[in-house]
């Protein structure tokens, strides 16, 4: 009896919430005030507020901690945050999958990927589409690995560009190019005078790594380059985007590592050396991966391109 008093009150609550209360907390949790965010939204400030109480009230816990300088959450606004973020994820997931699959036509194809457009090949590449196609209906979608492979299968998503491979019984794979890998580090640092740094001389350094992707592809390879644990430097994850990474690497916390895309916006005070070890410069393979049943005639031509852009080292003799 208990249990379903409890069930129908949690079945309740979620009734009463409403995304838009979730979308404004989170947008205020962005700017760090109700009346920023409610000037970015152009709506009122008391309105955005009273949304605000609503739903700490519906949840049970204040959601943020208010001052005279603003507002921040607190442990429990973190934890709520959190989730509503990838509920508002989950649910512009479902109107574009919803939209795309109302959609009907052929003229319309959806890039995935989770790398910087700076600069680089990715960057060229979209724009030879684009110039291609002029009258294609081309749309980008940046996103985690996980939440991509998941568009992916659901079809908002018809192709992926990353480093590395995605694992997935069901898709395709073509092998692209090879980006290397860089060393991100304030101009002032004593390995800045050198045009190129080994991997051993990161042992006494802390690296910044975010926990986003491609975090785990660097922190990998890192392991991979420093396989004794006494050789290896300090690491520190940081809950931030690769941009934000590149700013702590510019106010001295720390260096970070690179690929050669992320340079085109590079962060004032930042410098970047190539990383080599024994063999070389160290390198990362980026993939494109789509849906064998993907039958977009736009998704046909762009892979055509790729194939005519990067085209696949023969077999070695025997294979």
């Amino acid at each position: 009896m208990r249990e379903t008093r409890i069930r129908n009150d949690r079945w309740n609550v979620a009734r009463a919430i409403d995304l838009q209360q979730l979308r404004l907390a989170v947008v205020a949790c962005d700017y760090g005030s109700f009346r920023r965010a409610a000037e970015a939204l152009s709506i009122k400030h008391n309105a955005l507020s009273r949304s605000i109480r609503q739903l700490e009230h519906l949840v049970g816990a204040s959601l943020f901690e208010r001052s005279s300088g603003g507002v921040k959450p607190t442990l429990a606004g973190r934890a709520v945050l959190r989730i509503a973020r990838l509920i508002l994820e989950e649910v512009d997931m479902l109107v574009d999958t919803a939209r795309s699959g109302g959609r009907g036509d052929t003229g319309h194809l959806v890039v995935g990927f989770y790398t910087s457009m700076s600069t680089g090949n990715l960057r060229a590449t979209i724009g030879e589409l684009k110039k291609l196609l002029p009258q294609l209906e081309l749309a980008t979608m940046e996103r985690s690995r996980s939440r991509l492979m998941t568009a992916m299968c659901n079809g908002t998503v018809d192709i992926v560009i990353s480093p590395g491979r995605l694992p997935s019984k069901d898709t395709r794979s073509l092998l692209l190019w090879s980006e290397r890998i860089l060393i991100a580090l304030p101009q002032d640092h004593c390995l800045a005078a050198r045009e190129i740094i080994y991997w051993s001389d990161l042992r006494n350094e802390t690296i910044l790594l975010s926990e986003y992707d491609p975090g785990r592809e660097f922190e990998d390879l890192l392991i991979s380059k420093l396989v004794r644990p006494d050789d290896r430097p300090r690491v520190e994850r940081h809950n931030v985007s690769r941009g934000i990474i590149e700013s702590l690497t510019s106010m001295g916390m720390g260096l970070s590592l690179a690929m050669e895309s992320d340079i085109g916006a590079s962060c004032p005070g930042l410098v970047y050396r190539e990383l080599q070890d024994g063999s070389g410069p160290s390198l990362v393979d980026f993939h494109a991966h789509w849906r064998d049943d993907n039958e977009n005639p736009a998704l046909k031509r762009f892979l055509d391109l790729l194939a005519e852009r990067y085209p696949s080292p023969p077999p070695a003799p025997g294979e």
